[in-house]
């Protein structure tokens, strides 16, 4: 019997979102559009830098999985989140808005001792998204957060890229890949973000171990991964791990290769203003639309239209009303 539409495992971090100019990130020297890891002294005085020149603008329980696992309940699915955070303040704030949201979770009003991850997210004029993250205690998630009875009767296990970083989460991608696997349950996974593809390659090859049902990457991660310089020669690459993949290419569109053909998937036209979050969008539409028995047509369309409504929006989560006028527009509300 199945129980969730999307079970996923990834880093549970409460998102801090500014807005910020180009030559505030050249004065602190932070490398634009990439994912930073950096440590709570570093984290602190990034926020007193940023709250005293600019002001915070958002702050949401996040983590790109939990994003994408967000999207699928807010369209009315079901979802399963595994992580850690600490019993700390912003644990409680994380746990309280992740339940809110109408995700279920491994998460107890008993946590252990620590630090709950969190994540500075800087946006530019140009709608660029660039961020630093403190892992904190989520950097400890491990195979204890795992709940196999919710994975077993899932339709999907989804992973995040992000992971790669910490020894004790990619075991934990190991035993979830053999919990889903022993139970028919296929697997997708997100590269998450360029840097993970550049610095954590060898890593990645290990959480994508004999290859994964579904990979979201977008045309960087594609091209890192395969050592190609454009798209077309990186498809070959990815069709070594993936026995279908999603590539989104932007204002371009997405790319569905779905193990026959690829397949076109239109972009939807936006003024763009905050990028965060488009690509947690995209997978966690287009993970609903195929737990739903959609077609990879439908599911991209409705994932591109999703996307770009959080691209043309401050923030990576759409109103709840959002989500029900886009499955009404394809006749699923």
């Amino acid at each position: 019997m199945t129980h969730f539409d999307v079970y996923a495992i990834g880093n549970a971090l409460v998102d801090t979102e500014y807005r910020v100019t180009d030559d505030f990130l050249s004065r602190h020297g932070i490398a634009k559009g990439m994912m930073t890891l950096i440590d709570e002294a570093q984290q602190q005085q990034l926020i007193a830098s940023l709250d005293s020149e600019f002001g915070l603008e958002k702050r949401a329980s996040g983590g790109s999985a939990a994003n994408s696992i967000i999207a699928v309940a807010a369209f009315g699915g079901k979802s399963f989140y595994s992580c850690k955070v600490a019993n700390d303040g912003t644990g409680d704030f994380y746990v309280h808005d992740l339940h809110a949201a109408g995700v279920s979770s491994n998460l107890k009003p008993e946590r252990d001792s620590g630090t709950t991850g969190t994540c500075v997210v800087m946006v530019t004029p140009d709608a660029e998204r660039t961020m630093h993250t403190f892992l904190g205690i989520t950097a400890d998630v491990s195979v204890t957060e795992l709940i196999p009875d919710a994975l077993t009767t899932s339709r999907w296990l989804y992973i995040e890229g992000y992971l790669v970083s910490s020894d004790s989460a990619r075991a934990a991608v190991k035993e979830a890949r053999r919990v889903a696997r022993a139970a028919g349950v296929p697997i997708a996974m997100t590269f998450s973000d360029p840097a993970m593809v550049r610095f954590f390659k060898p890593g990645l090859a290990e959480m994508l171990d004999d290859g994964v049902d579904l990979l979201f990457c977008n045309e960087e991660e594609a091209c890192l991964w395969s050592d190609a310089l454009t798209v077309e020669h990186a498809i070959d690459g990815l069709k070594k791990i993936a026995r279908q993949f999603v590539i989104t290419r932007g204002k371009d569109g997405a790319l569905f290769w779905d193990g026959v053909r690829e397949i076109s998937i239109a972009p939807t036209p936006v003024t763009p203003l905050d990028s965060n979050g488009a690509g947690d969008m995209f997978a966690g539409a287009c993970l609903f639309g195929l737990s739903r028995g959609w077609t990879p047509e439908r599911a991209g369309a409705l994932a591109s239209k999703a996307a770009a409504a959080v691209v043309g929006q401050f923030g990576p989560r759409l109103p709840l009303e959002t989500h029900a006028a886009l499955l009404r527009e394809f006749n699923a509300g």
